[in-house]
Parts: C-alpha cells; structure tokens; sequence
C-alpha cells in the first residue's frame, strides 16, 4: 500500500510538470505593474498578499507559475468561484502575468496553528494513511509547504483555514473545477486532488488546514 501511494505521489508530480511544460513560453510579467493593477484584489487579499479573512487565500509569495493558471481557469470558467470569475474575466494574459510576479515577490506573513489540531494536521501531512490510501502532502507540496512552481503546485503553507478546508471539500466533491466546452481541461492533478480528498475527513480537513496556517 505505502508504495502504490509514494508511486500514485511520483505520478501527480510528473503529470504537472508535463502540464506546465509551455511555461517557459509564458509571458515575463512586470511586478512593478503589477502592483499598480492589483489594487482591486487588496480588498480581499490584503494590500500585500496577507489576507485578514479566513475565507480568502493570501497569495503573498505564491508561485507566478501557479497563479497565472489559475487566473487563466477562472476566466475560462473551468475553475468554479463565483466571486472571482467576473474578476479575472477582464484580466489579459499580460495582466496576470504581472499580477502573478507582483505577489510573488511578497513575503507572506503567516499565521499561528490552532494549538488543538496541528499535532493531528502534521501527522497527515507529512505521513499521510496508508489504510485509508491518502498520501502524505509533502510529496508534493514539500516539507515546508512552499510547493513547486514549475511543476504548478501551489505553495500553501501560513495559508488562511477557512480557505484550505473550503477548497478540499470542493475537491472531494469534484466542484472545484468544471469540463467548459472549448475550453483547456482542468490541470492535471485536479482528478488526483479530488480522489485524495474525497478519502478525507471533515475532521482530517480541519486538522490540515490548521496545520498549515502556522507551517513556515
């Protein structure tokens, strides 16, 4: 079992990585313009990338490689969020690219773990369960949550709770992202993600995104 789930790991890296291989031809993004065109998205993600709100992700440090994709999904509307797809969809390509380096070159602040559940949280990311066939995050998101930008997977570590647990039951509940027709189909890992939260608890979620909001 450990190595069906260390082989199914090695896969999604290797999926993503395929996936992101027309990123070398991505437009340069300009931070310094960046900024100037990210003033909207300091209402919810704080003028710095640190979100104040639970609900909403901070993207302070985030991979540009990551973010352009998703600011891509979410015009297309392959990517389901009701308040952000009416915001990307004025977005160009040059726009996201230097919206995308303008946050990434911010430093995320983080939060505190929920002394409570971050014990259960740590266990599960970084060993997962064998038994119930989840593996362990850090295969892909890292040690330290930082992710890998190449290959898109999102940092996530000092990550808002609300906003980790909300995007793992979409995930499980396959209503993440959505098949549009003439549109490019939902990256990669997004069928393994759904196949690993699905295998989650609502307490197995909480613990997690406890633990990563307090993961530096």
């Amino acid at each position: 079992m450990k190595s069906r789930i260390a082989a199914a790991a090695v896969a999604v890296q290797l999926l993503g990585i395929g996936a992101a291989a027309a990123a070398d031809r991505a437009l340069v993004g300009d931070p310094q313009a960046g900024a100037a065109k990210a003033g909207l998205c300091a209402a919810c993600h704080g003028p710095t990338g640190n979100s104040e709100n639970p609900e909403w992700p901070s993207l302070a440090g985030q991979h540009h490689e990551y973010l352009v994709e998703q600011l891509q999904l979410l015009k297309s509307g392959v990517r389901v969020a009701p308040a952000m797809n009416p915001m990307a969809a004025t977005l160009s390509p040059q726009d996201m690219a230097d919206v995308a380096s303008h946050f990434e070159q911010q430093t995320l602040v983080g939060l505190e773990a929920d002394p409570a559940l971050w014990q259960a949280g740590q266990k599960l990311y970084r060993g997962g369960d064998a038994a119930r066939a989840i593996p362990a995050c850090i295969g892909c998101h890292g040690p330290n949550g930082r992710g890998n930008g190449p290959a898109r997977w999102p940092q996530i570590r000092g990550q808002q709770p609300g906003y980790v647990a909300a995007q793992l039951k979409n995930d499980a509940a396959r209503s993440r992202y959505a098949a549009v027709a003439g549109q490019p189909a939902p990256p990669a890992g997004a069928e393994i993600m759904s196949d690993i939260a699905g295998r989650m608890s609502n307490a197995d979620i909480t613990a997690v995104a406890a633990y990563l909001q307090g993961l530096r």
